[in-house]
């Protein structure tokens, strides 16, 4: 790993989406953005992705991250709100992707468990041990933020996963599936 580098974390959401962006030097982790996109203004569900991409693809041509980590969608039993989703993420993904990023994905228990301890943790727990670890003065009033930012801390301090299943591209998902494709 580089001495430094930046992570851009997403959360992606149909009427939020959080994200933030952390720095890391050495051992030491700096918030550099931390904010929400608010999508409920907006009727249309298209109109929420295109929003969602272009907000995505700013954050990586003023932050210039190495490395994208999202939050999965957890698996819920309204299959339309999963299907809503799992479009908000794939817009996500598309922008990292059409930047050359690297993208990461990570399930919100594995996120909790690794910013706190407990893959049990609240909303609030993961936000204060957030603010401990980057050093934030004060924690927005909406949680979707720091959900955004726990995303990139997590990616931050699971090294192992920077090795496993993750697409800088179209070329590099097909070598990793290698083993699928009828020859």
């Amino acid at each position: 790993m580089a001495d430094s580098r930046i992570i851009l974390g997403v959360d992606p959401g149909t009427t939020v989406m959080g994200f933030g962006v952390i720095k890391v030097s050495g051992n030491k982790l700096n918030c550099l953005q931390l904010n929400e996109l608010k999508l409920s203004k907006y009727e249309s569900h298209y109109v929420r992705l295109g929003h969602i991409y272009t907000r995505t693809a700013e954050l990586i041509e003023t932050h210039k991250p190495d490395e994208m980590a999202l939050e999965a969608p957890f698996f819920g039993k309204n299959v339309q709100s999963m299907l809503k989703l799992g479009r908000a993420q794939g817009v996500a993904i598309a922008a990292g992707i059409a930047h050359d990023l690297t993208v990461f994905e990570y399930s919100p228990r594995k996120i909790k468990m690794a910013i706190t301890g407990s893959g049990n943790a609240s909303k609030e727990q993961v936000a204060k041990m957030l603010q401990q670890l980057t050093g934030l003065k004060t924690l927005p009033k909406n949680l979707d933020a720091t959900d955004g930012l726990a995303a990139a801390v997590c990616h931050y301090f699971n090294p192992a996963q920077q090795t496993e299943k993750s697409y800088s591209g179209w070329s590099s998902f097909v070598k990793q599936q290698e083993h699928r494709i009828k020859k």
